[in-house]
């Protein structure tokens, strides 16, 4: 079945609805697995591949830079997959400071650089396809930030430039940087959102990225697994490594839409994952959300969303009951 693809922003690039989450490669998923879910993903259609250089990091005995090399590792094992996938990934956390448990990010020209440098190796690939900011620096200068990046672009070394994690009124002044210097301007926004954290992107933020023509592609688009059913009440929360990260979902308006999503995935059989994505995808200015998975049969279900059209009915009664104002 043939997957509609979508313009990525001003970028030039078309994507599938699903973008495959990286940040479980050389994780909870080993590198084997890996590879079968990013065959089974490009397999069924998908064609965007997000990581970035800090992936995992964060896990014991590692430092960073792990899913890109897996990545890397699987286009080398089948030289023709780097036609068909375009390649995202984030600078500015790895080689960045912590600072009161918050990351810092480095985003000065020469650390973009060589930290562009680097996830080149790791990938194994001459250009990166979309290249995030992974976290705005307000003490760096965008005017330095982005004309790094434009002239790693200029040498064929990006082919597009992403922003993620930026506030609306810089936003707007990285656009605006970037049409005063005559450099690339940014074309992706990359933030949270989904069903259960509309407030991240409604409002402001999507009327900035809007206005400036940038595509969207949200992370967290299934809330730590939340909207796949999985975690139904505190005892589910210990399923996973990032099931405590759900605890406030299982209050207010979450279980209302655990509800919504039992009833649309019986009316169209299918699963509550692929109802999640149809919604947020169904959004203004989407251009793909995010999802990871660690085995095969939650891809499956991912899959099922870049086929699945919700009707106007069960949108707006998606819509309704995740409304961060659920009406008595």
């Amino acid at each position: 079945m043939t997957v509609e693809k979508r313009s990525l922003g001003s970028s030039g690039m078309k994507v599938a609805p699903l973008a495959l989450g990286g940040n479980v490669f050389g994780w909870t998923a080993d590198e084997e697995t890996s590879f079968r879910i990013l065959d089974a993903f490009v397999d069924a259609g998908g064609n965007m591949i997000d990581t970035a250089d800090v992936y995992s990091a964060w896990v014991p005995g590692h430092q960073g830079g792990e899913s890109e090399t897996v990545i890397g590792r699987w286009l080398k094992r089948d030289s023709s997959k780097r036609e068909k996938v375009i390649i995202a990934t984030k600078v500015g956390f790895l080689g960045g400071q912590i600072v009161d448990g918050e990351y810092v990010a480095s985003l000065e020209p020469k650390a973009l650089r060589s930290a562009c440098e680097a996830s080149l190796g790791r990938l194994g690939i001459d250009t990166i396809d979309l290249y995030y900011q992974h976290k705005d620096n307000e003490a760096v200068p965008l005017a330095d930030s982005l004309g790094a990046m434009d002239q790693l672009a200029r040498e064929g070394k990006i082919r597009s430039i992403g922003l993620s994690q930026f506030e609306p009124a810089r936003l707007t002044e990285a656009v605006k940087t970037a049409e005063a210097h005559g450099i690339m301007r940014p074309s992706v926004l990359q933030t949270w959102y989904n069903m259960v954290s509309r407030e991240k992107l409604e409002g402001p933020l999507r009327d900035a990225a809007l206005a400036a023509g940038m595509g969207i592609v949200p992370f967290y688009g299934l809330a730590n697994g939340f909207l796949t059913g999985k975690y139904r009440s505190k005892e589910d929360l210990d399923k996973s490594v990032r099931g405590l990260r759900n605890v406030e979902y299982l209050e207010g308006r979450g279980m209302q839409v655990l509800q919504a999503l039992d009833e649309v995935a019986a009316e169209t059989g299918a699963p509550l994952a692929a109802v999640a994505l149809a919604w947020t995808n169904a959004q203004p200015g989407i251009s793909a959300t995010l999802a990871s998975a660690t085995k095969l049969e939650q891809l499956d279900e991912l899959i099922a969303s870049m086929h699945l059209k919700l009707t106007d009915d069960q949108l707006a009664r998606l819509s309704k009951v995740s409304a961060a104002e659920v009406p008595a």
